[in-house]
């Protein structure tokens, strides 16, 4: 008899891996009862990731809209499935382990089925903390592991880390092929080996087109034993995003399988609000060459969805790059030809820092730390000249172990800094920290909110939630919505009336706090909060003391990080903007009260 083969919709990522923000709640609901009948999905990849966190941009409510846009599917009996980053759960940063615990118990309440956990360094030991929060949070345990190639990845370093977490009691095993760069043949073999060893394992696989392998690769996994398939739908299936649904369901059909025929009147209707989305406001921000494959991707290994960034950063850099060169009596270089430097430079990069597999946040540690090389290297100075912070951290082995070793100049720059490797468990270096959001939320007199989420949300989200709570989100958010219009020559059909939020009441800071000192961004850029930094200190929020000289926030500026120090010991009594805001050259950003 054909053995099935499942496909699940990773109606998140598509947008996640095209542009800057997902649907609204009202979007997802519309178009939710359609993928219902479009009759051949078993799973449905729902929340995750920055799903959250593009809500609170929003300035919605995210614990409204995860259960909002998974009702349908548990009510019909598709599983939902959502996407964590271990260690960092829904965030960038390290999370301490009880809000990682209390993120499965409310995501599970809310309507999610399946805990998608990975770790960008397939650290077991940031994993096990997932596998076993999902598990008692009354979820389906998934890891996934970060797929990439390299003389270091191979089927027994993979099955290393499988072996570990299915004795922590994992269920499913994914194949994150976050850039698409896994070689089909080796996949293939991978679950095999999964398969062989552990039968009563479901294994799915997940890959983007960005290089093109994708397709070969689940023809050869599913060959192998995989039970799952993750596709997209068009208008954003393809180019750097998944594989549609079509084309996957005839190829497996071809091969023998069983699969669930689709409903092609309901693809179009999915396919048509899809592109509704788009028109209405989501295709402001979505990268127009995300809608390309390239081969380029092939060689450096970086995921498809961070080329429009990159893109960015090269033009940014590129005229600062030529004035150097014109005045080292050099020709100077065009954009194409920066690319391929700089794709070169990634190559020459990756293995001298351990080959950490090119997924957030390691892919832009690696891409940031290529760019300033090539900076520096075309300006005639020498490699490694700037490392930032981040970067630091997960060379310092604060993020986990690295899969490779480290270039000895890296070792010998760690030495000359009078840092030390950190060899403990990552996880031990962030403390259980719920009690103090829960006492925030009481002098605050927030609600905790059903089942505990809006606790989990502020303790996940602690910033964004804020500027939730007090409306400045929704308006930023139009503002940026305004902006994107207007640069697209696109009328503003949308005007809400609301309440102007002052940047920052200076006088009234100095009114209540007459001694307060003010801090200054150094430079033009945005405004970074939270941050894990070298030296353990934590993201300021009011309320903190500092002592002079502490790092209280940074500013991210094209060429790296400019810190901000505090003048004085004392506490911090105001703070802005929020995190990742824009900012101009000695604007105040802070205020510090001497003790």
């Amino acid at each position: 008899m054909a053995r099935e083969i499942k496909f699940s919709l990773v109606y998140r990522d598509m947008w996640q891996s095209s542009g800057k923000y997902t649907p609204r709640v009202d979007q997802l609901t519309e178009i939710a009862p359609v993928i219902i009948d479009m009759g051949c999905f078993d799973r449905v990849e729902t929340n995750g990731g920055a799903f959250e966190q593009v809500n609170l941009l929003y300035g919605q409510n995210p614990n409204k809209a995860v259960r909002e846009w998974t009702a349908p599917f548990r009510k019909v009996g598709i599983q939902t499935h959502m996407l964590e980053r271990g260690l960092n759960a829904l965030r960038m940063n390290p999370v301490p382990e009880d809000v990682r615990h209390l993120m499965y118990k409310v995501k599970y309440a809310q309507g999610t089925d399946i805990s998608r956990s990975f770790c960008g360094l397939n650290d077991h030991r940031n994993l096990k903390g997932s596998v076993i929060g999902a598990k008692k949070g009354g979820m389906i345990s998934q890891v996934a592991l970060s797929i990439t190639n390299s003389p270091v990845h191979t089927v027994e370093y993979y099955m290393g880390v499988v072996d570990k977490v299915v004795e922590y009691g994992c269920d499913e095993i994914c194949l994150k092929d976050m850039a698409g760069i896994g070689r089909p043949v080796f996949l293939g073999k991978l679950v095999k080996a999964i398969k062989d060893k552990y039968p009563h394992i479901k294994v799915q696989y997940h890959g983007h087109t960005g290089p093109g392998f994708s397709v070969a690769s689940m023809l050869e996994v599913a060959r192998a034993g995989a039970e799952y398939l993750d596709v997209a739908i068009e208008p954003l299936s393809w180019g750097k995003i998944h594989p549609d649904v079509i084309t996957i369901q005839a190829m497996m059909k071809d091969a023998g399988f069983l699969v669930k025929d689709i409903n092609m009147d309901a693809y179009m209707e999915a396919r048509r609000l899809t592109q509704k989305f788009i028109d209405d406001f989501l295709g402001y921000f979505i990268e127009p060459t995300n809608h390309f494959c390239s081969s380029l991707l092939v060689g450096c290994g970086l995921p498809g969805g961070m080329m429009g960034s990159m893109m960015a950063d090269l033009k940014g850099f590129q005229n600062a790059i030529n004035m150097s060169l014109r005045n080292q009596g050099k020709e100077e270089l065009t954009l194409d030809q920066l690319v391929v430097k700089l794709f070169n430079e990634v190559e020459y990069v990756w293995p001298r820092l351990g080959y950490p597999p090119l997924v957030t946040p390691f892919s832009q540690y690696v891409k940031n730390t290529a760019l300033m090389n090539l900076m520096h290297t075309l300006k005639g100075e020498p490699r490694w000249k700037t490392i930032d912070p981040d970067t630091m951290n997960m060379i310092l082995g604060k993020c986990g172990t690295l899969p490779g070793k480290l270039a000895p100049e890296i070792v010998d720059i760690v030495k000359a800094k009078g840092l030390e490797f950190y060899t403990g468990n990552p996880q031990d270096a962030y403390p259980d920290d719920l009690p103090r959001y829960i006492k925030m939320m009481e002098e605050e007199g927030w609600d905790r909110g059903q089942d505990d989420e809006e606790l989990f949300e502020f303790a996940m989200h602690e910033r964004q939630y804020r500027d939730y709570k007090s409306g400045v989100a929704a308006q930023r958010f139009q503002k940026d919505l305004d902006a994107a219009r207007e640069k697209a020559g696109a009328p503003i059909i949308v005007k809400r009336a609301v309440v102007e939020v002052p940047k920052f009441d200076v006088d009234k800071a100095v009114e209540k706090y007459p001694a307060a000192q003010a801090l200054h961004a150094p430079v033009s850029g945005q405004v970074i909060w939270e941050y894990d930094v070298v030296d353990k200190s934590e993201a300021k929020t009011v309320g903190t003391k500092v002592a002079e000289g502490d790092v209280v926030c940074r500013v991210q500026t094209y060429y790296g990080m400019e810190e901000v120090k505090a003048p004085v010991s004392g506490v911090l009594v105001a703070v802005y903007p929020a995190q990742g805001e824009s900012v101009k050259k000695n604007e105040i950003v802070a205020f510090v009260n001497p003790a």
